[in-house]
């Protein structure tokens, strides 16, 4: 927009005063108009601000209450044709085409549903990868489960084996000391458990080789009663695994076994 003529303010008045019964008259303001000013001839010469202005002339308007201003009139403007980007069932601008196109609810549905598989299985797949990779590896799970042979241990001997990373102690026992083991009085014990409790055969004693106090490793067949010794802290367990003198609080722990025959032990 430029402005060519100045805004005109302030409203033109004439006073009559002939007769002082007669009221002051003033005149009405002059209507607005229109000028159209016709471009010089084109120049097309480069840098010639005559290129510039259109063949239809300047419209200029003014007025007592208007801004004089003028517009350039832009008829060489084309509006984009997007017919061939739209659905049939749009094109006409008089009719509904909310229940006209029931093939489009189809797909719409139909890709709703897609999608919404598509996620539920890919959230699965996330879920049972994240699961996946906490659970134990495969070597560990390969040592979930160990069979011991029965025939080779001798009567009175402890052998110790590796089971989930831990020392496994497995001892066959002798007839000497079972009966001592069941005599021992439960109600002097720190933590009680009769020896029958604790073995499903009488002969065969299985237990985790770690201390209950600080997760040390007992050394069989020695200290003040003939069962496991703890030399890191003076810990005394009897041929049962109960703890009788030391700091450990608990006897040792009896892992989940049994026994798949009678020359066969499965522990885990």
């Amino acid at each position: 927009m430029i402005n060519l003529l100045p805004k005109l303010t302030g409203t033109v008045t004439k006073q009559v005063v002939s007769h002082v019964s007669r009221p002051i008259v003033s005149e009405l303001p002059v209507a607005a108009a229109k000028i159209v000013i016709n471009p010089p001839p084109k120049d097309t010469s480069p840098g010639n601000l005559c290129r510039q202005i259109p063949n239809n002339g300047i419209v200029a308007s003014f007025g007592l209450t208007s801004p004089s201003q003028v517009r350039f009139a832009h008829t060489d403007i084309q509006v984009p044709d997007f017919s061939a980007y739209r659905r049939e069932s749009v094109k006409d601008s008089k009719k509904s085409n909310k229940n006209s196109d029931e093939s489009r609810k189809a797909f719409t549905y139909l890709l709703s549903v897609g999608g919404s598989v598509t996620g539920i299985y890919a959230a699965k797949t996330v879920v049972h990868e994240f699961v996946s990779s906490m659970s134990a590896s495969a070597d560990v799970l390969a040592l979930a489960k160990i069979e011991v042979k029965l025939g080779d241990i001798p009567e009175g001997k402890n052998v110790t084996f590796k089971w989930r990373g831990k020392p496994l102690f497995v001892r066959h026992r002798t007839s000497e000391e079972i009966e001592t083991e069941r005599a021992v009085d439960v109600s002097s014990l720190r933590d009680p458990q009769h020896d029958d409790d604790r073995c499903q055969k009488p002969e065969w004693l299985v237990l985790l080789g770690v201390c209950t106090h600080l997760g040390c490793v007992p050394v069989s067949n020695i200290g003040d009663f003939g069962g496991y010794y703890c030399p890191c802290h003076g810990s005394h367990y009897d041929a049962a695994g109960r703890i009788r003198k030391g700091p450990a609080p608990l006897n040792l722990e009896v892992p989940p076994y049994i026994f798949k025959d009678e020359t066969t032990l499965v522990v885990g």
